[in-house]
Formats: C-alpha cells, sequence, structure tokens
C-alpha cells in the first residue's frame, strides 16, 4: 500500500511574518491579566498596579545576524541589549530587568564571554537595566544570544501598532540607511582582508556608519522627549527590519494607508556618499536596509506644533483611507506604490 507523501512547505515560502501568523492561530490566551500577545514589539502583562509589564525577546545568531571576524564581542554584547530595549522604547515603556542565555561554541573562551559581558554591562547601566538571571548551554553552531528584557508603563501610556488613524501625521526619529551602508562597508573589509591578511581596514573614512552597525543606541531618549513635550503617538513600532517594511506593519495593525514622501527620508551625508561609492540607490538603503533601531511613529495633527521644531524627528508623511494604498511621491512628484523588501529571515 502506498503512502500519501506528507505535505511539506519551506518556511521560505511564507517568511517570518507568515510563520508568526500561522503559529498564532493556535494560540488560545487563558489569563485575563495577558493584555496583549503576539503581533507587538512586546507582550503587555496586568499585574494588578499602577503599571503594566511589557515583555520582549529577540534572539542573535552568529552566521546569521553577526559575523565575529568584524563585530568585536563588547559591541555584540551591547547591541544584543539595545534591539530588546528599542522594542520596549516601540511600546512606549521603561526596560527594567533583563534576563540573558548563551549557546556558547567551544571556540568561545572565559575571556571572550566576560568580553561580551563588557557590552552588556556597559548597556545594562547606560539603560539603567537589571541583570536578574539567564542560562548557559553548549551550541555546535557557534553563538547563540537569546535576551528577554521586562519593561513597564502606565497603563495610559502604552503605545500599540494598531492606534493609526487618518490624517494622522507619520514621523520617524534620527536618520535611516546608515546600518545598512555601514555592513556593506564592513562585508567589503572582509573580502579585501580573505585576499591580504596583512591589509588594515579602511573604516576612519566611515566612522559614523560603522558604528550604526555594529553598536546602534535604543531610542530612549525620544521617549523621554515625547512624554516632555506632552506627545502620546498613537502607533509606533521600531525600525529593525527596514523602514518600508515597518511602515507596512503599522498599516497592517492599524488597517490604514499611508503616504510618504521620497525627499523627506532623514538620510546623513555618509550614508548618501557610501551609497553612491556602491553604485546603490540611497533611498534603497533607507527603505529596506533595517537595523537602525529608530522609532517610526504617529501623532495626531494637533500635537504637530508641540514638535515641529524637534531637530532629530522628521515627519515623512501622514496616514489615509486604506483604499488610497501605501504610497510614496517621488521627488519628482510621481506617485507609486511603495514596496517592502526588509530583512528575509528565511
Amino acid at each position: 500500500m502506498k503512502m500519501d507523501t506528507p505535505k511539506r512547505t519551506e518556511i521560505g515560502a511564507i517568511g517570518e511574518f507568515g510563520l508568526i501568523d500561522k503559529i498564532n492561530r493556535g494560540v488560545v490566551l487563558q489569563h485575563a491579566s495577558t493584555l496583549k500577545g503576539i503581533g507587538d514589539d512586546a507582550a503587555v502583562i496586568d499585574v494588578g498596579a499602577d503599571h503594566k509589564k511589557l515583555i520582549c525577546t529577540d534572539m542573535l545568531l552568529e552566521g546569521v545576524h553577526f559575523d565575529l571576524s568584524y563585530m568585536p564581542l563588547a559591541h555584540l554584547g551591547y547591541k544584543a541589549v539595545t534591539v530588546n530595549v528599542s522594542d520596549i522604547a516601540a511600546m512606549n515603556g521603561i526596560p527594567k530587568q533583563m534576563t540573558i542565555s548563551l549557546g556558547l561554541s567551544n571556540r568561545m573562551s572565559v575571556e571572550a564571554v566576560e568580553a561580551l559581558y563588557e557590552g552588556i554591562h556597559a548597556a545594562a547601566k547606560d539603560y539603567q537595566i537589571d541583570i536578574v538571571g539567564g542560562d548557559t548551554t553548549s551550541s555546535r553552531s557557534g553563538l547563540v544570544i537569546s535576551i528577554t528584557l521586562i519593561g513597564e508603563s502606565a497603563p495610559d501610556n502604552i503605545v500599540y501598532r494598531n492606534g493609526a488613524k487618518e490624517g494622522d501625521i507619520l514621523c520617524l526619529s534620527g536618520d535611516i540607511g546608515g546600518a545598512y551602508m555601514g555592513l556593506q562597508i564592513l562585508e567589503r573589509e572582509k573580502e579585501v582582508f580573505k585576499v591580504d591578511p596583512n591589509m588594515q581596514p579602511q573604516l576612519d573614512k566611515y566612522s559614523y556608519i560603522v558604528g550604526r552597525q555594529l553598536r546602534p543606541k535604543a531610542r530612549m531618549d525620544v521617549i523621554h522627549e515625547l512624554r516632555d513635550l506632552g506627545i502620546l503617538p498613537t502607533s509606533m513600532i521600531d525600525i529593525s527590519d527596514g523602514l518600508a517594511s515597518e511602515i507596512f506593519h503599522l498599516c497592517k495593525q492599524s488597517q490604514k494607508g499611508v503616504c510618504i514622501y521620497e525627499d523627506k527620508l532623514p538620510i546623513e551625508k555618509q550614508t548618501f556618499e557610501t551609497a553612491a561609492e556602491f553604485s546603490m540607490d540611497p533611498n534603497t538603503a533607507a527603505l529596506n536596509g533595517g537595523e537602525d533601531y529608530e522609532l517610526l511613529f504617529t501623532i495626531d495633527q494637533k500635537d504637530f506644533e508641540k514638535m515641529k521644531n524637534h531637530d532629530d524627528i522628521t515627519t515623512i508623511g501622514y496616514i489615509h483611507a486604506p483604499d488610497l494604498g501605501k504610497v510614496m511621491v517621488t521627488n519628482n512628484k510621481n506617485t507609486i506604490e511603495l514596496t517592502a523588501q526588509g530583512w528575509i529571515h528565511f
């Protein structure tokens, strides 16, 4: 009797978010204290007090998320904390405690782990986070870092991805595309080193964008500044997978469309010049590069006057009806459909 071959779908065919959607279909929340589960930058837990707990987890794998041939271990430790803090910031929360789990290959020495923790401790100090536990195990596939971060926020201050309204202004902190271009420089220098191990990396000219890749900072400063200005964003997300991809997430969760302006994209001079050096459109790096860990958020029009003079926040577009789609007005005033490539996880 011939047995039917079980159906096999490659994960790459549906991608990370398709996989998350499938996983989420089988999730049934059993506790009223779970206010928000899968689907935002962090889960929200009711602890029966005047604040709510925010919980997020990120995992970094050697050979996938970082390359130790050019990533200093101290920088890696700092970055591993930053990517989690950025998720808590995107919920308009404050980070408080974290646990750290490591998968260690036999290539890792005690001194290497100490160097990694030098960066972790520096980030814990900068972001005022307590390290409260974790786990260690052996790994046969290189270094693995998994951090779970616990934050908190007053109930009325939590910002989700699904709150954008028609007419809201779309805002972006800092500049974008730098981390992606910094990665291109590091990868180029790595290839040169393979050919000539005696060469010295030529990185001084690219210090800003290389720093954006190796040691990014979560924008907790923006969270505090918005509070000082009396602005509560209507929706928010951090830029980890690329601006266009994050815009799509906000639109999907809020069930809205968007219009952004190409000439409003904040691209730093070094990013622009390096993109030209690689014969690349700088807007491609800005829209699809990722790992900038800036904050993308929407505000009510009435709050624009409070923020219009902020020198590190750019208004890049506005939210409109879903049937108007997700579009970009180009520099030559054409309106085109916005596409999102972003980081491909599988």
